[in-house]
């Protein structure tokens, strides 16, 4: 397309449809035309947006900066409009815009958007009403991005978090089931003994007790070998071959060599081994069972906390909730990422602590943010700290962490879209502004202060909301 373009040019463009011919001729006259390459720059980050773009031919990619590298956030084609539009605040440029193919822009500057306005009311609905699409566009994106991220960090924490229990639950599910394949074998043993009620009923007692304290947890590596050590040589002076495995099960549970002699005394020597079998089948069943029972218990654990950090069970609606269940779930989704880094977690709630009205699944990517954002900070052993206060009118939440600061540099941009510090792929950019976006959503207020070894977000509510 040649750089004189006319009113017919113009009319063919879905765009400018429904245009008076003598608008589109006063956006000629007032417009500028550019014609840029494949790969030409079009504006660079913080250029002054004073112009209103028409892409006449071709394309322009959006690209934003994110710690030395750049990626791709819009595009705008041929017939789309670009740049400052009337009645919107943008002063400068966030990132860079790169031209694909061949590219003739048309550019009307905003010195004439007063008299626009005054006269040419169709191409001014037009641009008004890009505008509104425009922000409805951005939000919808912000919406799904802040889904995605919450998805995704839900995603990564569950992942790392349900796969230790998942795996104990199958480990411990196979031994228990090898372990029941030995039955049939001892059960063959101790029915072939004779024994008065008594001598069962003491055997009885003593096992069972111990079976019901559970395997002991307190004894160090030291204490256990040990043990271990003095079961073996009993057991094996006492007619048992290999008494080791035995003797490391007994010990789990701290059965000493005095709790054995008290056995032995109610049990016929040669019918020893297989009791002492047996006992082991009990003990080690019952282990199994317990670390079972332990682990679908944590999975259980973890999908209670996502069914009420998503609370995808309510209506999505303000409603009165304790600000702290949502942060100890946001704690448990998190909880790989803190382990891993050896993070010290503090909390320090007030008594009393009242109750906000709140969108709770939105309020908890609040927290998911500020603590994901908390621990990328902080070095392996920092510290994380929770803590509130609260007045009459206000409840207060604070996110503390001692990692390296935000540069003052930094401080001012940490809540614009798609500004961010972490490495590509590390994140969008848009966490905070979506923590920004939800807070206002809530009538709250967010702040922040940041020196080195220090950095606190504050999420201020109102009480009388």
């Amino acid at each position: 397309m040649s750089k004189v373009i006319s009113v017919a040019d113009l009319s063919q463009l879905a765009t400018f449809a429904h245009i008076p011919d003598h608008q589109l001729q006063w956006l000629i006259d007032h417009s500028t035309v550019v014609e840029l390459p494949d790969g030409g720059e079009f504006f660079k980050k913080g250029d002054p947006i004073e112009h209103t773009h028409f892409i006449l031919e071709g394309k322009i990619s959006f690209r934003a900066e994110q710690a030395g590298q750049f990626r791709e956030v819009a595009q705008a084609s041929k017939g789309e409009v670009s740049g400052i539009l009337p009645f919107s605040r943008g002063t400068t440029a966030n990132g860079f815009g790169i031209t694909s193919k061949n590219t003739t822009i048309m550019s009307l500057p905003k010195e004439f958007f007063k008299e626009m306005i005054r006269d040419h009311y169709e191409l001014t609905e037009m641009l008004v009403h890009t505008m509104t699409n425009r922000v409805r566009s951005f939000t919808k994106q912000q919406e799904q991005n802040g889904r995605m991220i919450a998805l995704g960090k839900i995603s990564a924490g569950l992942a790392h978090e349900l796969n230790n229990p998942a795996s104990a639950v199958v480990r411990s599910a196979a031994e228990l089931k090898r372990q029941l394949q030995l039955q049939p074998d001892n059960f063959k043993k101790v029915m072939c003994i004779r024994m008065k009620s008594a001598q069962v009923d003491a055997v009885n007692d003593l096992l069972f007790a111990k079976a019901g304290a559970g395997p002991r947890t307190d004894m160090s590596l030291m204490e256990k070998t040990d043990l271990e050590d003095e079961l073996t040589d009993w057991l094996e002076e006492h007619g048992i071959d290999d008494g080791s495995e035995i003797a490391e099960t007994l010990a789990e549970f701290n059965c000493d060599i005095d709790m054995l002699e008290q056995m032995y005394v109610h049990v016929p020597d040669e019918h020893f081994p297989p009791v002492a079998n047996w006992i082991r089948s009990v003990l080690s069943t019952e282990k199994l069972v317990t670390e079972i029972e332990e682990a679908s218990s944590r999975i259980a654990k973890l999908v209670t906390s996502v069914k009420s950090y998503t609370h995808m069970d309510q209506a999505p609606e303000q409603q009165m909730a304790d600000v702290r269940e949502g942060i100890r779930n946001t704690l448990t989704i998190l909880g790989h990422k803190i382990k891993k880094q050896q993070i010290a977690l503090k909390e320090n709630f007030p008594k009393g602590m009242p109750q906000v009205k709140v969108f709770v699944s939105e309020l908890n990517q609040v927290w998911t943010n500020l603590m994901d954002n908390a621990i990328d900070a902080m070095p392996e052993g920092g510290t994380l700290e929770i803590a509130a206060d609260f007045d009459d009118d206000y409840l207060r939440v604070y996110i503390i962490d001692n990692g390296t600061g935000i540069p003052e540099d930094v401080l001012g941009k940490i809540f614009d879209p798609f500004f961010t510090t972490k490495a590509m792929g590390k994140g969008s950019g848009m966490g905070l502004d979506m923590v920004q976006r939800i807070v206002r959503q809530h009538q709250a207020e967010i702040r922040v202060e940041s020196v080195p070894g220090r950095t606190q977000f504050m999420v201020c509510f109102s009480r009388n909301i």
